[in-house]
């Protein structure tokens, strides 16, 4: 019964986040100053006015907003996502094609944030006070103030254009078709952009790590092993680690929503067809169905990412395991 309540109440939650992204997504897109009709048939359309209002009656452009909204809630909870007006395609097509890309190259990056993250943030905390944890320090609190497009741009003139060592953009090299395209070719275009999103989100992994090490570093059974003779190594990996990694697990499963929206600033910066660039492109072409189910899918993909992270820190610290079950 624990359990039921339990998937009971964080289903409750995801249904109460998902109306409430919607209804805030659908009213800030509606006022947006950017006309759906307009960046539909461009500025310097030469269609007729009988031809404009047969598009605006199609979409229903014209109808209140609290029509089109309720018309589209119904039709997405039948399945039914609505058509993109910026790719002609139905919803649900554009955001399987586009996340088929971003969620590689989101993997990849989330992999590099973790992994380098923790282990800077160790190595800093047994070198506390000396040069290099300040260094570490510097450099992770200047990249959670370094916006994402500025950090692309400069990994994109440093090693695309000046180095050569990666291509300026893309999923693929230009002029080649899809069928030729190989898996080192696809890994080649993912390296830089995934460096660049990994690299980006090392910096609270690693702080957090190095704070929670330090606290634990100077607990009275760390002094009672220290008194006994263990080295700094025997410390670190016998006593901290274990206390350190579930709440880096936790912290790093919540990053999920930093990265998805750090995403889209990526793939426009390498030009990534991913749902990042999708987004930007429904947002400057006033594709409301799109960006509608865009809102919606980054608010179940964060929400799962959250869950996965209490379901793991519940498996696997009996503490919180035993709340769970008196609860």
């Amino acid at each position: 019964m624990t359990r039921l309540r339990y998937i009971a109440g964080e289903t409750l939650r995801m249904l109460t986040l998902l109306a409430a992204v919607s209804i805030l997504s659908f009213v800030l897109v509606s006022a947006s100053p950017i006309d759906p009709l307009t960046a539909y048939i461009g500025s310097n359309s030469t269609l007729s006015q009988e031809a404009k209002d047969e598009i605006v009656a199609h979409w229903g452009l014209a109808d209140p907003p609290v029509e089109r909204f309720m018309a589209w809630a119904g039709n997405f909870l039948k399945g039914d996502w609505g058509t993109s007006i910026a790719f002609k395609k139905p919803v649900k097509t554009v955001i399987q094609e586009r996340f088929s890309y971003s969620v590689v190259l989101m993997l990849i990056a989330w992999i590099l944030s973790g992994v380098l993250g923790f282990l800077a943030g160790i190595f800093a905390a047994v070198k506390k006070g000396t040069w290099i944890d300040k260094t570490i320090k510097t450099f992770c609190l200047a990249l959670q103030s370094a916006p994402t497009f500025w950090v692309g741009l400069l990994a994109l003139s440093l090693f695309a254009v000046q180095l050569g060592w990666f291509p300026i953009g893309l999923a693929a090299p230009m002029g080649k078709l899809a069928a030729d395209v190989t898996l080192g070719d696809r890994i080649h275009h993912l390296i830089l952009p995934s460096l660049t999103l990994g690299v980006l989100g090392i910096g609270k992994i690693t702080l957090y790590t190095r704070q929670k090490l330090i606290e634990i570093m100077a607990s009275d059974h760390i002094l009672f092993a220290k008194a006994r003779g263990e080295s700094t190594r025997q410390l670190v990996c016998r006593h901290g680690l274990r206390n350190i990694a579930l709440p880096a697990v936790t912290v790093q499963f919540a990053s999920f929503s930093e990265l998805f929206g750090g995403i889209a600033l990526a793939e426009s910066v390498f030009s990534c067809p991913g749902i990042g660039s999708a987004l930007t492109t429904a947002g400057l072409s006033g594709d409301v169905p799109l960006l509608l189910g865009i809102a919606v899918f980054s608010a179940i993909f964060v929400f799962a990412g959250n869950l996965i992270a209490d379901i793991l820190y519940g498996l696997l610290d009996p503490r919180i395991k035993e709340g769970w079950m008196n609860g």
